[in-house]
C-alpha cells in the first residue's frame, strides 16, 4: 500500500564521516549509502581498512546498506570492447566492495544525455545497439550481482527524459536492476527545459524504483545543498514518493554531511520526513 508522510530517511556517507552519525543512523535502523568506493585510486588500491572501517562502525545495525559504486571516465554503454573490459571490471570490483561491506545495492550511472535523447529515438538502430552495448558490460555483473543478492540502480545523471532509464532498466528483465533518481540532477535537466519535474522522474520509475538521492540544487550546477536550499519543490517530490507501494532507499546526498541536521530539520518541519 502507498506510504503515509513522514517518510523515514537515511544518507549517504563517505566511510570517515560514519562515526559522526552513527546514534542518528541506529536509532531508526536507517538506510546507508557508502560513498568511499567508487574512485579509481581507491578501488585499485588497499580498500580493506575503509571496509573493515564500515563494518566496525555499522555492527549491529539493522538498515539496509549499499555503495555508490564506481563511475569516473567511463559510460555503462561504449561500443569499444576494450574498454567494456575495463567497465566491466570496475563493476565487478564494486561488487567486491559489497560483499565485504554486507551491501544489497550498488549504485551506477545512466549513459543517457541530452545528445543521446535528441539522436537515438527508443526502436532505432543506434539506440538498440546503445543497449547492447550496455548489455555487454553488464551482464556479466548483473549475473554476478544476482548470485550475491545486490541490486543494481540505474541513476539518472544527464537524463532528459526518464523513459530512456527505465527501458535499459527493464531490458535486463532482472530483479536485481532497478531505477535510482537522483533529484538534484533531475532538477538541473527541468530548468534546462528539456526534462519534465522531478516528481515525475519518480512517478515514470513507480515499481522500478529502489533508491533515491535526496539534495537541492539551483537548477545550474550539481549543488548538492541540503533540501530546502534550492529550488525543487519537495512536497510535490515526498508526494510521488509516499504514492510508491514499495519503500525505496531514500538518502541524503550533501556536498557536506554537515549539512545533514539542516536537512532533517527543514523536512521534518514540511512533514516530509524523519
Amino acid at each position: 500500500m502507498p506510504h503515509e508522510l513522514p517518510l523515514t530517511i537515511g544518507a549517504a556517507l563517505p566511510v570517515p564521516r560514519l562515526d559522526a552519525f552513527r546514534d542518528w543512523l541506529f536509532e531508526a535502523d536507517r538506510d546507508v549509502e557508502l560513498q568511499s568506493f567508487h574512485f579509481p585510486g581507491t578501488i585499485d588500491g588497499d580498500w580493506e581498512p575503509l571496509a573493515a572501517e564500515a563494518r566496525r562502525v555499522l555492527d549491529g545495525h539493522k538498515g539496509r546498506i549499499g555503495i555508490h559504486g564506481p563511475f569516473w571516465g567511463f559510460l555503462i554503454a561504449t561500443p569499444d570492447v576494450e574498454v567494456r573490459a575495463v567497465v566491466t571490471k570496475r563493476m565487478m570490483q564494486g561488487l567486491d566492495v559489497c560483499a565485504a561491506v554486507n551491501a544489497t545495492q550498488m549504485v551506477i550511472h545512466s549513459p543517457f544525455s541530452t545528445w543521446i535523447t535528441h539522436n537515438l529515438l527508443p526502436g532505432s538502430g543506434g539506440f538498440t545497439a546503445m543497449i547492447e552495448d550496455a548489455h555487454a558490460v553488464l551482464d556479466p555483473v548483473v549475473a554476478r550481482a544476482a548470485a550475491q543478492g545486490v541490486t543494481l540502480v540505474i541513476e539518472n545523471v544527464q537524463d532528459t527524459d526518464p523513459a530512456l532509464q527505465n527501458i535499459l532498466v527493464d531490458s535486463f528483465e532482472s530483479p536485481f536492476v532497478r531505477t535510482s533518481v537522483d533529484t538534484g540532477h533531475a532538477q538541473i535537466a527541468h530548468a534546462s527545459g528539456e526534462a519534465p519535474p522531478v516528481d515525475y522522474f519518480i512517478k515514470a520509475a513507480g515499481g522500478r524504483l529502489h533508491h533515491v538521492h535526496l539534495q537541492d540544487v539551483d537548477g545550474y550546477a550539481d549543488r548538492h545543498w541540503p533540501p530546502g536550499q534550492g529550488s525543487i519543490p519537495w512536497h510535490a517530490v515526498f508526494g510521488a514518493l509516499a504514492g510508491l507501494y514499495q519503500r525505496p532507499r531514500l538518502l541524503i546526498e550533501l556536498r557536506d554531511s554537515a549539512g545533514i541536521p539542516a536537512a532533517m530539520r527543514f523536512l521534518g518541519e514540511a512533514g516530509l520526513a524523519v
